[in-house]
């Protein structure tokens, strides 16, 4: 049993075996500082009956409130690994969904490793699509591309968000 429910500043003191995954992202505190300041009611936690931090999501709404770019952002999600295969993965991004839906979106996005082909498959049985690649979207020792990933949302009747664009793109070109 799993309890889901609001990221604090706290929990920025316990998560840290959450992000040892070396598919993680690990930012520095101010960023998700920034995120709790701007975007609170997009940043979840799934804590155990211990207390323990089983895993979190991070987002936000951003784009063009006028436009049909408008849409929910996954910035980061994270499952300790003693934690994964018990769906707190598909439960979080319930809730940044809903989350969405409730600013209008159009569609929730986010980008993910072309490599973390789990990840991937996780998405896609949560009904996203492969809207695009990114090339060398992750950058280090070894750069990596992306995939960006979108599920439409009851806002986009027509489904216009998740139309597949052919061509890859390069991160300098991301309008989102």
């Amino acid at each position: 049993m799993s309890i889901l429910r609001e990221f604090t500043c706290d929990d920025l003191f316990r998560f840290n075996a959450t992000n040892l995954d070396p598919l993680t992202e690990t930012y520095a505190v101010s960023f998700y500082l920034q995120y709790l300041a701007r975007w609170p009611e997009f940043c979840f936690v799934a804590e155990s009956p211990s207390g323990k931090i089983m895993g979190y999501i991070l987002g936000k709404a951003e784009g063009s409130v006028a436009r049909e770019l408008w849409h929910g952002h996954v910035t980061a999600i994270s499952i300790t690994p003693e934690y994964r295969r018990l769906g707190l993965a598909g439960k979080l991004m319930n809730l940044l969904e809903e989350v969405s839906e409730k600013k209008d979106v159009f569609f929730v996005d986010l980008f993910v490793r072309v490599s973390n082909k789990r990840a991937v498959n996780m998405y896609e049985k949560l009904g996203y699509i492969v809207y695009r690649r990114v090339l060398d979207y992750y950058s280090g020792t070894n750069t990596e591309d992306a995939y960006d990933m979108r599920k439409a949302l009851p806002r986009d009747v027509h489904k216009k968000s998740v139309v597949p664009l052919k061509d890859p793109i390069r991160p300098e070109d991301l309008e989102w």
